[in-house]
């Protein structure tokens, strides 16, 4: 459990920087802050998945609640305005926060009554649960809530004020349609009467998108005020729900999130291993970025978010985030049932890099999420014995291989050398894609390093692959033995390190960046009894020591060295800024799972190894609370940046810490 006391929440510099998520596994989610304070478009206490997974929409915006005790009133909600001001200041009350599981739970003193509140979601439904319990008070409390909605688009902004929503009385609550094309929604309550309003209330200022850069400032609609009396030991429950009925018994809709957090927990299994809590805490988070994607063909579709607040399913987040996400957090059928739902989507031997939010095809601007696509199926046949998904999947694995070797989009070819060229002007294939306009930040043309430790990768699990099924597997040992020889030109030995591209339009490239660490961190590179390794064993050591010497920090690599002339070290500013800097020294929290498997492959010391995961203990307190943020700056203290959560950050270091320990006992 996640706790903060007074001296985070009752500090509205530091309370607004903790964020809070609880998802519903559709796409849906809810987010804010633990002072309560909206400083993102993002945050919300109902942003439905109206076309699941995507298609995110901000209904309810939050709540303002207001405690009438002994005579006393206590303005309850936070809000920063335009003009600078703050009011109310309501985390003047919070006198503790936890995280439940998933749960965040508020705790507000009003002199000697304690008001808990309790946010979650309903798992496969666009519905929140509200839940407030008065849990001592020598009195009764009269409690009123103003609901503030919107109808908006998760990544917009809200500036009419004119703006008319129809709202009709329903039992328990009231039912809403802010236009006459939008989907109705309602907000139901287990007691009291709503009252229907219809103000705007105008000037919301949004910090982190002014840090970002973007428009700033949000308006939200008051459209109904709640007015009920607890006395000690009473609850109410608020429902927002995109569903015409809800369970209004709080407590056991909570008790049921409960369940359910106790059953993922429960498929957590490391044998004679004590697991830290944080280790707990991070398969609760892993679980939030597994969502539904149902097809016509595979109407039990599954997917990943990539990351929340505002990605979607990306394909490379996908593969490189499954086996950490589903394999190692005891999920198998997870991971099969994506593995299939992707399989749907392949084309000219390649997976979609990102799925649009609504009417567009998908994009195959990536080289290298269908070579993570095959690492997953390793990993996978690896865990569970599955020769029947393995037959299914084989002959189109067989045709990926054939596409890449006679060349498939973006120049995507096996070279006479054997290794993989890919790139072309315009394109940005690899995982470092920032874009600004038709300036490629990073463009990496010609044969970057991961790309072909994966290549060599993906053909010697082609090559267990046929074995297992009697298939022929020659001309993948064939081809993958080329590799052997070719990849030796990555290693400079002037420099001590690898390129990072080699034969690209202006030649090799030698920048120091983090990309050479899969070529001693991915299992079937570093070398095995049937194959050998790309890389001597000095020059594998080599890489690691470089890497932890020039790029390693306590949450991550920097995608580039800090002696580098055109090394950032502070990720923000608007997006130009943002994007210029995205892969130019930002530190990325997903390459700190490589690099600790790496440097367990190298020195054999599990001990070690998993002491480099420290840090992030202590990182689920602090931004996106219970998980772990996509980025951080290259510069100390390394200030979390980007997405609060990110499922390959999460799931890299569960994949790192679960591996590794268990080759300890």
């Amino acid at each position: 459990m996640i706790q903060l006391g007074r001296e985070i929440t009752s500090e509205l510099q530091i309370a607004s920087t903790r964020e809070w998520l609880v998802t519903n596994g559709i796409g849906g989610y809810a987010a804010g802050t633990v002072a309560g304070l909206l400083t993102r478009r993002y945050h919300g206490l109902l942003i439905a998945a109206l076309n699941p997974p995507l298609e995110r929409t901000l209904l309810l915006s939050k709540l303002e609640e207001t405690a009438l005790y002994n005579g006393e009133l206590f303005e309850l909600s936070t809000n920063q305005w335009a003009d600078g001001s703050v009011t109310p200041q309501g985390y003047r009350y919070l006198e503790k926060f936890e995280l439940e599981g998933t749960v965040p739970c508020w705790s507000y003193a009003l002199a000697d009554a304690l008001l808990e509140k309790r946010v979650w979601m309903q798992q496969g439904e666009n519905t929140t649960y509200i839940y407030y319990q008065l849990q001592r008070g020598s009195g009764p409390v009269a409690l009123s809530v103003k609901a503030l909605i919107n109808y908006r688009d998760h990544h917009s902004q809200t500036h009419s004020h004119q703006w008319q929503m129809q709202t009709q009385s329903v039992a328990q609550g009231i039912r809403i349609k802010a236009n006459d094309t939008a989907t109705p929604f309602y907000l139901l309550v287990s007691q009291g009467g709503l009252v229907t309003q219809h103000q705007w209330y105008q000037g919301f200022e949004l910090g982190l998108e002014q840090y970002r850069g973007l428009d700033d400032q949000d308006n939200h609609l008051h459209i109904t005020t709640l007015e009920v009396v607890l006395n000690p030991g009473d609850s109410l429950t608020v429902v927002a729900s995109t569903l015409p009925q809800a369970n209004l018994d709080g407590a056991t809709a909570l008790l049921e999130r409960r369940f359910y957090e106790e059953m993922i927990r429960g498929e957590l299994d490391v044998p004679a291993s004590p697991m830290p809590q944080w280790i707990q805490q991070l398969a609760l988070a892993a679980d939030q970025f597994i969502v539904n994607r149902p097809l016509a063909e595979e109407p039990e579709g599954k997917t990943i978010i990539a990351g929340y607040p505002w990605f979607g399913d990306w394909g490379r987040d996908t593969m490189i985030s499954l086996p950490g996400l589903t394999i190692s957090t005891g999920r198998p059928r997870i991971a099969r049932t994506i593995i299939r739902t992707f399989a749907r989507y392949l084309n000219q031997g390649m997976l979609p890099n990102v799925f649009p939010e609504v009417g567009k095809l998908p994009d195959y601007n990536t080289v290298d999420a269908i070579l993570w696509y095959f690492e997953a199926i390793r990993i996978y046949t690896v865990a569970i014995q599955d020769n029947e998904l393995l037959e299914e999947l084989f002959p189109v694995l067989v045709r990926v291989i054939d596409w890449h070797r006679q060349g498939t989009r973006y120049q995507i070819h096996v070279d006479t050398d054997g290794l993989l060229y890919a790139g072309e002007e315009g394109a940005q294939l690899t995982w470092m894609d920032a874009k600004i306009g038709d300036w490629v930040v990073t463009p990496r043309m010609g044969k970057p390093i991961e790309i072909n430790a994966l290549w060599y990768n993906a053909l010697r699990s082609m090559e267990r692959f046929a074995q297992q099924l009697g298939q022929p597997q020659q001309v993948y040992r064939d081809m993958a033995q080329l590799m052997v020889e070719g990849f030796q030109r990555f290693w400079q030995p002037s420099q001590g390190y690898c390129a990072d591209v080699i034969d690209g339009p202006q030649g090799d490239d030698l920048t120091l960046r983090p990309n050479q660490i899969f070529a001693v961190s991915l299992p079937l590179v570093s070398g095995a009894a049937d194959h050998p390794a790309l890389l001597t064993d000095e020059q594998q050591q080599a890489v690691v020591e470089t890497c932890g010497r020039y790029l390693l920090t306590s949450y991550g690599l920097r995608s580039l060295s800090p002696d580098d002339p055109q090394y950032q070290g502070t990720y923000g500013g608007d997006q130009v800024k943002r994007d210029s800097r995205y892969h130019q020294g930002t530190v990325w929290g997903w390459l700190l799972g490589p690099y600790v498997q790496a440097h367990y492959r190298v020195y054999k010391n599990p001990q070690q190894a998993l002491s480099l995961l420290n840090p992030i203990a202590n990182h689920l307190q602090t931004h996106g609370l219970g998980s772990i943020s996509e980025i951080f700056d290259g510069d100390p203290p390394f200030y979390p940046r980007g997405c609060f959560t990110q499922a390959w950050s999460v799931a890299e270091i569960l994949r790192a810490w679960m591996d590794i320990s268990q080759q300890q006992y």
